[in-house]
């Protein structure tokens, strides 16, 4: 970590600062499906509202524009849920139930023996440099979608920060 680093205090616990992308996912909560499918299912119908208001030239038109519609609310959905269980690792929202997952997974994983963030597979060099470029990449989904799919040590938590 370098001195650089800048820690923002936050009102509930960090649990990880640059969580992996498999991590996230299992993390999810309901509500983050429930936006997820309201976003996928929302994007469609506000595009039918509007084909009642204007009627596009034929069927074969509106089929397409449906399943675009469709796979934009998908992503989109997906990408909303990723960042709002994003934002509880980080610790910018309510995670209690959070908390207690990451407690019962770093346990098991020191009960046997495990890496804490999984065993890294790349040199020191490219650990620090995939850890700069997935950090906090959840609040950049708009220019470019980018995930922390990598293992490392470069990992900001409660338990291992000394600024507290």
């Amino acid at each position: 970590m370098s001195s650089a680093e800048q820690y923002v205090r936050t009102e509930h616990p960090v649990i990880d600062s640059d969580p992996h992308f498999n991590r996230v996912i299992r993390y999810m909560r309901g509500s983050d499906y429930v936006a997820w499918g309201a976003l996928t299912a929302g994007a469609p119908a506000v595009l039918l509202a509007l084909e009642r208001v204007r009627p596009a030239a034929g069927p074969k038109g509106i089929n397409f524009a449906l399943s675009v519609a469709t796979a934009m609310g998908f992503m989109g959905g997906f990408l909303y849920s990723y960042q709002k269980s994003s934002l509880r690792f980080w610790g910018w929202e309510e995670n209690a139930r959070e908390q207690a997952m990451n407690r019962k997974e770093m346990d098991a994983r020191a009960a046997a023996g495990l890496p804490a963030y999984g065993e890294p597979t790349m040199d020191e060099t490219a650990q620090a440099a995939a850890a700069r470029n997935s950090k906090f990449a959840a609040l950049k989904f708009a220019s470019i979608p980018w995930f922390n799919t990598t293992n490392h040590k470069y990992h900001l938590s409660e338990s291992t920060s000394s600024d507290k």
